[in-house]
């Protein structure tokens, strides 16, 4: 009987020895690599301030993650790589307060608590680290000039002559953007699928590319996937696997149709038979919308409306120099082969467009892509006996919101709150005191000023927009705007790329939000097929019957 209990408890002991010891998934392992590697090089006091190559110190200790088999094993790792980096000393203005108020919801350590993957001396380790980070000048990032409010990644190796087939470097990648977005933008909150999953789905697709393009799609999926207008990244191997050559027509995707709406070149147009309003449904025998969704996770943007806008180099590109295409044409359906162009071939080139014009008796116009500061004050004075004026900022804008505003409003008003990295504690973010647009002085302009927007309203025209909102008789009109808003921050990408993002959060003063849902509007207008297939400015349309009311 004796015997019995004692294998009974021997077993028992056995059983829950080799539970605590069973073997962490791969991916577990390399997104937690990830995550230690990042919180260490931003918040360690020996790291932050650049004494060690950090780069280097992931690359050697990949064969010992790789080496370790449970939780254990793997946390012993780190705490030796801790040990390894010298004493950090208590930190007194750690817990004294900064003093700001912070936007907490990009900020999150709660993986460190993962006890299915760390040690309670591993967990103590980063708890400690954090109460303790470092404090001052950073070696990997940075305020931008005498403002805090942009941020710049400092000290980031480019590797340039590093081949894309060491997966080492491939790993650095991954972990080096991760870890960037992780803790410096500040949209992570409103990504559609979480940074934490994000990460767990690349792992795989970085370690087993089996190609260049293959290799370089996986990067492009990954900054994509940060939902942003911002975000561009572009290589040879990426040019090359959507194409080079261009249909000589001007397309918008619609409704799973491509919308021939103007041509680059109308005799080119014009010898493959293509007319304006014509709906292309397939591409070399695959549907559109298809396609659309197929490649919609290579294609940056903050919502789907700009995603559409953009989706036509995507989906009718290509490398050779002709393409197979159906077309709906009046009803009748068909499918005609036409040709494609070197860009250059094109010939391409903008109509100028004026500053601003009258559309009728009554109502003014002004394209604010065109309009510069020093021709506000003239054009002010040209239009200031109308009712109505309506700005386009359709094609962008040039900080010419100060002038306007100033025309436009009879009182200083808030028109943004601006949030933007607090390195002293990197993945929360600083909350500026509320900017304000307008002077005490009555209005110079008494009639109705109407926005024009769409989903090319991007960036600057987002913000110019917000601050014109805050005039005395201010309208807006139109669609979704790109909804990126804020200064673009450049990061380094190991192979000697560069990508782009959102560096600074930009929202009303009562912290509604404008990135991905776009600026605020009164009168909502959306492209129509019809009004597309027709080359009519259903928004401009709208906005004259406004102006006439």
């Amino acid at each position: 009987m004796f015997k019995t209990i004692t294998c009974i408890i021997a077993f028992a002991f056995l059983w829950q020895y080799t539970s605590a010891r069973q073997a962490l998934p791969e991916t577990d392992k390399l997104a937690a690599t990830v995550k230690i590697w990042g919180f260490m090089k931003y918040y360690h006091p020996n790291v932050a301030d650049g004494k060690y190559d950090w780069d280097q110190e992931l690359l050697q200790l990949l064969p010992e993650i790789q080496r370790s088999v449970s939780k254990e094993d793997l946390s012993d790792v780190f705490v030796n790589l801790i040990g390894r980096l010298g004493y950090v000393e208590a930190c007194k203005k750690c817990h004294s307060g900064s003093g700001h108020a912070y936007f907490e919801k990009n900020f999150n350590l709660n993986w460190q608590n993962d006890t299915t993957l760390f040690s309670d001396e591993l967990i103590g380790k980063l708890k400690y680290i954090e109460q303790n980070r470092h404090q001052g000048d950073k070696y990997y990032v940075a305020y931008k000039g005498k403002g805090l409010s942009e941020f710049v990644i400092t000290n980031e190796k480019s590797y340039k002559s590093v081949s894309w087939q060491d997966p080492g470097y491939r790993f650095l990648a991954l972990a080096r953007y991760w870890n960037i977005v992780e803790y410096f933008y500040p949209y992570k909150y409103q990504m559609d699928i979480p940074w934490d999953e994000v990460l767990i789905r690349m792992i795989p697709k970085f370690q087993d590319a089996q190609t260049e393009t293959g290799y370089h799609l996986a990067m492009l999926e990954l900054v994509t996937s940060l939902d942003d207008s911002h975000v561009a990244f572009v290589t040879d191997a990426i040019h090359a696997f959507f194409g080079d050559k261009f249909i000589p027509a001007k397309i918008r995707y619609k409704d799973g149709k491509g919308v021939i709406t103007g041509f680059y070149n109308d005799s080119l147009a014009q010898l493959d038979g293509l007319q304006p309003g014509d709906l292309i449904t397939k591409v070399d025998g695959k549907d559109v919308k298809q396609k659309f969704e197929e490649y919609k996770k290579y294609i940056p943007g903050s919502n789907e409306m700009r995603k559409e806008s953009v989706a036509a180099k995507y989906l009718f590109n290509g490398p050779g120099r002709s393409a197979t295409i159906e077309v709906i044409r009046d009803g009748a359906v068909f499918i005609k082969t036409i040709h494609r162009y070197d860009y250059k071939e094109l010939g391409y080139q903008k109509k100028e467009m004026p500053t601003h014009e009258m559309i009728n008796e009554h109502t003014g116009y002004v394209n604010m892509g065109v309009l510069k500061k020093e021709d506000v004050a003239n054009v002010m004075a040209s239009l200031i006996h109308t009712r109505a004026i309506i700005f386009d900022l359709r094609n962008g804008a040039n900080s010419t919101w100060p002038l306007l505003i100033d025309h436009l409003s009879s009182g200083k008003k808030k028109f943004c709150t601006i949030i933007y990295p607090g390195l002293n504690y990197p993945g929360k973010f600083i909350i500026s005191d509320s900017f304000q647009c307008g002077t005490n002085r009555p209005a110079k302009y008494k009639g109705k000023a109407i926005l024009l927007v769409n989903e090319n309203t991007q960036s600057h025209a987002e913000y110019t927009a917000m601050s014109l909102q805050t005039g005395d008789h201010v309208v807006a009109i139109g669609c979704q705007t790109s909804g990126a808003d804020g200064n673009v921050s450049i990061i380094e990408m190991v192979g000697g790329f560069k990508a782009t993002m959102t560096g600074t959060g930009v929202f009303y003063p009562d912290m509604g939000e404008a990135q991905r849902t776009g600026v605020r509007i009164d009168i909502t207008v959306e492209p129509t097929i019809r009004g597309l297939a027709q080359g009519s400015d259903e928004i401009l349309g709208r906005a004259i019957e406004v102006a006439n009311e």
